[in-house]
């Protein structure tokens, strides 16, 4: 079977990207999946061959990758192409948390190490891919971040995740400028709540604005990936700029 479309995960080996891999593999797309280890990537793809995703070597790779380190990434995408010959879509997904503590507790090195993930990761990738897409023919592709309903709105002590969120939406608005004269569609998918180990912990409580904890509603991580199939299926005339996705009833809209 040939691939339709090759798009690139990052953060492919747990929760979200985990999921718009299987995804985009169901779909029929062929996926190079990155991370920063190699096992978790390969355990995705054994995940897809077991769902009964057929041609599973000929439409996955799976790279090691720092997505913070601009030769790491360079070399995530020479692999990609060289796979795949080009590249149509690009998920950037990678991100860590800093742990949950008060504004000025919070360590510098932790605090880099969010900025170098979160941030310059999805700016060398998109660099990276904007190289291939606006060289390559057809011309074009498109590119979703992963903005995170904390690109709207933070939880309590989470200055590092919040601000790189934040960031992020920047990123995308610039992206999607510049990417108009390469065929490049630029989007942003705000993510609210969607269940994975990360979120794990919802379920017996988190903390509140106003100092409280309380257990938050969540929703399948498939509607995520739907989603994203969604934004990728339009034809590059066209662009969800920004696509928030949540469970229903989580304290966003409203005042908690």
């Amino acid at each position: 079977m040939q691939a339709k479309r090759i798009a690139l995960v990052t953060g492919a080996g747990s929760g979200i990207g985990r999921s718009i891999a299987l995804g985009l593999l169901g779909a029929g797309y062929a996926v190079a999946l990155a991370g920063r280890r190699l096992e978790p990537l390969q355990e995705t793809i054994a995940l897809a061959a077991a769902g009964g995703v057929g041609d599973i070597e000929a439409r996955t790779l799976a790279v090691s990758a720092d997505v913070g380190d601009p030769a790491s990434v360079r070399h995530l995408f020479e692999q990609t192409q060289a796979r795949f010959g080009r590249l149509d879509l690009l998920f950037n997904n990678a991100g860590i948390f800093t742990p949950p503590v008060p504004l000025e507790d919070l360590d510098f090195a932790q605090w880099q190490a969010s900025v170098s993930v979160n941030l310059t990761g999805a700016f060398l990738c998109t660099q990276a891919a904007f190289r291939i897409m606006k060289a390559q023919q057809p011309r074009g592709g498109r590119i979703i971040n992963n903005g995170s309903i904390s690109a709207h709105a933070p939880r309590p002590n989470s200055v590092a995740y919040t601000s790189t969120k934040h960031a992020i939406t920047g990123l995308t608005k610039s992206s999607s400028l510049d990417g108009r004269q390469y065929d490049i569609a630029c989007g942003q998918i705000d993510i609210g709540n969607a269940s994975t180990d990360m979120t794990e912990k919802m379920k017996r409580g988190v903390a509140q604005a106003d100092g409280s904890v309380r257990i938050e509603p969540t929703m399948s991580v498939d509607h995520v990936a739907n989603a994203v199939l969604y934004m990728d299926s339009l034809p590059l005339d066209a662009n969800v700029q920004f696509m928030t996705v949540m469970a229903t009833k989580m304290p966003f809209v409203g005042r908690g």
